[in-house]
């Protein structure tokens, strides 16, 4: 039966008490420009063999990519920069998803892995038969690690422990606002990652002919993508409805040029001879489409619960563990 009562206590010292909601199950964490995360004191020791296999497999990818990208064309170099941009970002999400108990977190870590697989089998399906030998050995690096990482993975995104540590003891209601929270900030990130390789894909693979004019706009694209999540961050962060829909019109440009890409792509379709870029550019637009369906589902949901007392009671929080 849910509890009716009130959440803050009534007396006027009520901000030198402890929330009862909110309340992190882990009270000594470590503040870092991401977030506090818990000390690797607090790890189990399954947990902690889970993290060292996952940062140490993913910097053997970041390696053998890095020697692909020395050693291959032009059109392997824009694959395997990619590819490269991908595996950093994965670091990035197994570190906090793991550190910070972070379900949605650990679920976008997932599914940027499974994005590195697919983009590898069209990668490699599309390659000319006297390219395959030379990208073998990371396509079967890839597809191993990452069945590895996504089993691994799951397993604790549905394991009964893995609860964010900042809310534990907290009424249903502010469980699944923080849940979608987590989930928003997430997948900004994920978005983010997807416009890097779409930008990246554009600018060095000449998937189709640009002008100057062109190429600095991509350019201007990449600051812009930047400047879009960090606005996004700061109206969920402030509960700033405003910068809500200044992020959301910034989402059309994107939008409107992902269409465009797809159009040029479809028009000059095998031109040069081979489809690798082609696919890339087709796999690239229609993920991320995809995920600014998902971030903007979520962000909706975020939008709604403003002012309903999570972000004072994550602040709360954040202030009793840094003191």
């Amino acid at each position: 039966m849910e509890d009716n009562r009130s959440i803050i206590p009534p007396n006027n010292d009520a901000s030198d008490l402890p929330l009862p909601n909110l309340t992190p199950r882990h009270q000594k964490l470590i503040p870092t420009p991401f977030g506090p995360i818990k000390p690797w004191a607090e790890l189990s020791w399954p947990i902690k063999t889970y993290f060292c296999l996952a940062i140490i497999s993913l910097l053997c990818v970041l390696g053998i990519t890095i020697r692909d990208l020395v050693i291959q064309s032009n059109e392997d170099f824009t694959v395997s920069l990619i590819q490269l941009i991908g595996v950093v970002f994965c670091i990035y999400y197994v570190t906090r998803g793991i550190l910070q108990e972070n379900r949605q977190e650990l679920t976008v870590f997932v599914l940027s892995i499974l994005l590195e697989m697919i983009r590898s089998i069209v990668n490699f399906s599309v390659v000319s038969k006297e390219d395959k030998p030379k990208i073998q050995l990371r396509f079967i690096v890839i597809l191993l690690v990452g069945l590895f990482h996504v089993i691994c993975a799951l397993s604790l995104v549905l394991g009964q422990n893995m609860m964010a540590f900042r809310v534990g003891g907290a009424l249903e209601s502010l469980q699944l606002q923080y849940v979608m929270l987590s989930l928003c900030f997430s997948m900004l990130t994920f978005d983010l990652q997807a416009q890097l390789c779409l930008s990246v894909l554009v600018l060095f693979s000449g998937v189709y002919k640009i002008s100057t004019l062109h190429s600095i706009l991509l350019g201007i694209g990449l600051f812009w993508a930047c400047l879009k999540v960090a606005i996004g961050i700061l109206a969920i962060i402030k509960e700033l409805k405003p910068l809500v829909w200044i992020f959301l019109l910034q989402n059309l440009p994107e939008v409107a040029y992902i269409v465009y890409l797809l159009y040029k792509v479809i028009l000059e379709w095998g031109s040069g001879g081979t489809y690798t870029l082609e696919a890339a550019a087709v796999t690239g637009s229609c993920i991320s489409v995809l995920i600014k369906s998902v971030l903007l589902w979520s962000l909706f949901h975020v939008y709604r619960s403003f002012g309903q007392g999570l972000r004072e009671r994550m602040f709360s929080s954040y202030g009793r563990i840094d003191s």
